[in-house]
C-alpha cells in the first residue's frame, strides 16, 4: 500500500519522497561509520570485504531495473497505441458515414456523443480507475444505430461492414484502454528494487568505511543515479492515472474533425 501511495503522488513529491529515503539511509550509514560507538563494528563488518564481491548485488539491481523499465515503457507504448487506434476508428466511422449514399446523420450524431462522453467524462474518471456510464451508454446507442440492417440496402454491404468493423474496433480499444487503466502494477518488483538499492548502498558504505569522504561521495552519486532512474520509470508505470497521465489530445483532434463539417 505504501508503494501504491508513492506512485499516486505528483512528480515532484514522488522524487522528493524517494530522495528522502536514500538521504535517510546515507545519513544513518555515515553516522554509523563516524560515531565512536558504532565505528569499530562497521570496521569489523567491512574487514576483508572486496568490491567485486558486492558486484553481484549491483548486477541484480541493474537487471531488475532493466526488466521493470521495459515493462513500464511497454505499458506506455500500449496505451499510446490504443488511443491512436481509437482516434483512427473514430475518424474512419465518421468518414464512412459521409462517404455512403444513405443518410447517416444519426450515426454521426451518436458518434459525436460517444466522443464527447469519452473525452469529457470517461477520461477524467480514469484517474480514479473508473469507467464512464455515459460513455458506455453512448457506445451502446452508437452500436444500435450502426447495426440497423437498412444500412446494408441503402449504403451497400461493403460500406456497412466496414462501418461495423470500425465501431467494433472502437469497442475493443475502449476495453483494452480501461483494462490497462485499472490494472495494478506488481508492488513486489518495486519492493525488490528498493531492497536491492539499499543493499547496494550498504555495500558501498562498508567498502569505503575507512574513507569517509569517498564513502559519502560514492553513496551520493549512487543515490542520485538510482533516484533519477527509479523516478523516471515510475512516471511511466501507469499511463492513464499515474504522475504523468496520457493526454486525450488524439481524441480531441478526432472530435474537432467531426464538428468541423457541421459548423
Amino acid at each position: 500500500m505504501v508503494l501504491t501511495y508513492w506512485l499516486d503522488q505528483p512528480v515532484w513529491l514522488m522524487f522528493a519522497m524517494l530522495g528522502a529515503i536514500f538521504a535517510a539511509c546515507m545519513s544513518v550509514l555515515c553516522l554509523l561509520s563516524a560515531l565512536p560507538v558504532s565505528r569499530p563494528g562497521m570496521f569489523k563488518l567491512g574487514l576483508g570485504i572486496v568490491a567485486p564481491y558486492f558486484n553481484a548485488i549491483s548486477v541484480m539491481l541493474a537487471l531488475l531495473t532493466g526488466f521493470v523499465a521495459n515493462d513500464a515503457w511497454e505499458r506506455q507504448r500500449q496505451a499510446s497505441k490504443i488511443v491512436q487506434s481509437e482516434k483512427t476508428n473514430l475518424l474512419a466511422a465518421h468518414d464512412l458515414s459521409l462517404a455512403t449514399a444513405s443518410d447517416m446523420s444519426e450515426i454521426r450524431k451518436r458518434l459525436l456523443a460517444y466522443t464527447n462522453a469519452l473525452i469529457d467524462d470517461e477520461w477524467p474518471k480514469m484517474a480514479m480507475e473508473e469507467s464512464s456510464t455515459a460513455a458506455s451508454e453512448a457506445l451502446g446507442r452508437l452500436m444500435q444505430a450502426v447495426a440497423d440492417p437498412r444500412h446494408t440496402n441503402e449504403a451497400g454491404a461493403a460500406a456497412h461492414s466496414a462501418l461495423l468493423d470500425a465501431v467494433m474496433n472502437l469497442r475493443a480499444a475502449r476495453g483494452d484502454r480501461l483494462g490497462l487503466s485499472e490494472a495494478h502494477g506488481d508492488q513486489s518488483k518495486w519492493l525488490t528494487l528498493m531492497v536491492l538499492a539499499i543493499l547496494t548502498l550498504i555495500s558501498i558504505a562498508l567498502i569505503h568505511v575507512d574513507k569517509p569522504v569517498p564513502q559519502a561521495v560514492t553513496m551520493i552519486l549512487f543515490s542520485i543515479a538510482t533516484v533519477t532512474t527509479l523516478g523516471v520509470i515510475a512516471m511511466h508505470e501507469r499511463p492513464f492515472d499515474g504522475p504523468m497521465p496520457m493526454s486525450a489530445a488524439p481524441l480531441e483532434t478526432a472530435r474537432s474533425v467531426m464538428i468541423g463539417p457541421a459548423q
